[in-house]
């Protein structure tokens, strides 16, 4: 049997977090795709895995044997196809980059221009992600390096470098009652549906929510969205409003939709994200230097 390293991925937080409800909310997926691989699993490897109770799941004999194993598996794939993209990448002279939605504003050219001029013969590629990968291409080494906004699942992995932080605004329906206001307090939005991120991007479609700046009051989702143009559409047709970054505003217009200062949130952060194991590679520290060192306009 061939096992999908997923599989393995989803194993290994179950037998970690000990029950399948904790397991699936560490993973970002819903428990009955959790029990389903989980058993896709062990009918592969013709054992079972775990035992079932009302208190959780326990790991039978060969269960702990996999799990004894599972980690460095894992690890040792990630950094084999880790090094086997950045040998293409180098043989190419091509630094994947990958970015979220505006990536960094209006300092993306500066910054790709002046990569350039560093490393000559070598080309940044953008790769855009949707919402539903935050880490813009990083988490699954996709990209070399990502433009990224904060927070996004696992950031705690990589190394980031904050760049920047923006004021976020609303984007509402132009028809919408408060689009016709300079200003708008958040609690005055509380109750309105919000248009998301897919479930998920976890803490990435939390913090889009605000949903630790509501002093408790639940959020409403009218609608999910994963690409720029359906979340504006979503927008422009009253499915709901959403918060943004205030460079949306400049990045995407559309008719019926309008941008307002909206106070009582927290502003934005853009970051550049690496994997550590790039600390010593010497192409991916020149673009974050060239991040760094580029004016940035917001």
């Amino acid at each position: 049997m061939d096992v999908d390293t997923r599989l393995l991925r989803y194993f290994a937080a179950v037998a970690e977090e000990g029950t399948l409800t904790r397991a699936a909310e560490r993973l970002f997926v819903s428990q009955p795709a959790l029990t389903k691989s989980i058993r896709q699993l062990e009918a592969g490897l013709g054992v079972e895995l775990f035992t079932r109770s009302r208190t959780g799941m326990a790991l039978t004999e060969p269960g702990r044997a996999l799990a004894e194993r599972v980690p460095a598996l894992l690890a040792g794939w990630e950094t084999a196809r880790r090094e086997t993209r950045s040998a293409a990448s180098r043989a190419a002279r091509v630094l994947r980059v990958g970015f979220i939605a505006s990536a960094a504003n209006e300092a993306t050219q500066p910054i790709v221009a002046e990569f350039a001029r560093r490393r000559p013969g070598w080309r940044a590629e953008m790769r855009q992600a949707a919402w539903s990968d935050p880490s813009a291409g990083l988490g699954d080494s996709d990209v070399d390096v990502a433009l990224v906004r904060l927070p996004f699942p696992a950031q705690d992995t990589l190394r980031v470098t904050v760049l920047f932080t923006e004021p976020r605004c609303v984007a509402l329906p132009s028809a919408h009652a408060l689009a016709a206001r300079e200003v708008i307090p958040f609690r005055e939005l509380w109750d309105e549906p919000f248009v998301a991120a897919p479930a998920e991007t976890g803490p990435w479609r939390e913090y889009w929510l605000a949903a630790d700046e509501r002093d408790g009051r639940p959020v409403r989702v009218g609608a999910v969205t994963e690409q720029p143009d359906d979340w504006l559409s979503a927008i422009a047709n009253g499915y709901g409003i959403a918060l943004a970054p205030a460079s949306a505003a400049r990045f995407y217009t559309r008719p019926g939709v309008v941008y307002r200062p909206v106070t009582g949130v927290s502003p934005s952060r853009v970051g550049v994200a690496r994997a550590p194991a790039d600390d010593a590679n010497p192409v991916v520290q020149d673009f974050v230097r060239c991040c760094r060192e580029t004016h940035i306009a917001t």
